[in-house]
């Protein structure tokens, strides 16, 4: 076992330590799972941001969010946007719109949005 084993070993704990926590973190809320939603559904869901990115979207500027709750990711595309106060990386949110399937990915385009606090539910 070489010194590339163990990182890989240690970067899968901590990935699963992080997915338990968010998976803790929106059950209080009585949300959809990111990992078992269905496309063309109305929805609500909650997540913690991953990546944020400003990315057109047919020539229009749109916030493009990655969010997950640790069963899964979903994009979330604020279009005409360049910036939405609140709105960062690691903060937590709640989504609920429909959502289309974009190759393999569910995406939701504009949807209501609530920030929940920094420190817990």
């Amino acid at each position: 076992m070489g010194i590339r084993d163990i990182g890989k070993r240690l970067q899968v704990g901590n990935r699963e330590i992080d997915a338990e926590r968010l998976v803790d973190r929106f059950e209080v809320f009585n949300l959809a799972k990111i990992g078992t939603i269905v496309a063309r559904k109305q929805v609500k869901i909650g997540g913690e941001i991953k990546r944020m990115r400003i990315k057109p979207r047919s020539g229009i500027q749109a916030i493009e969010i990655v969010i997950n709750d640790g069963t899964g990711d979903a994009t979330v595309i604020f279009s005409g946007r360049r910036h939405i106060p609140g709105i960062q990386h690691g903060q937590s949110m709640i989504i609920e719109g429909v959502a289309f399937a974009d190759h393999g990915t569910n995406v939701f385009l504009n949807p209501a949005y609530t920030l929940l606090p920094a420190n817990g539910v």
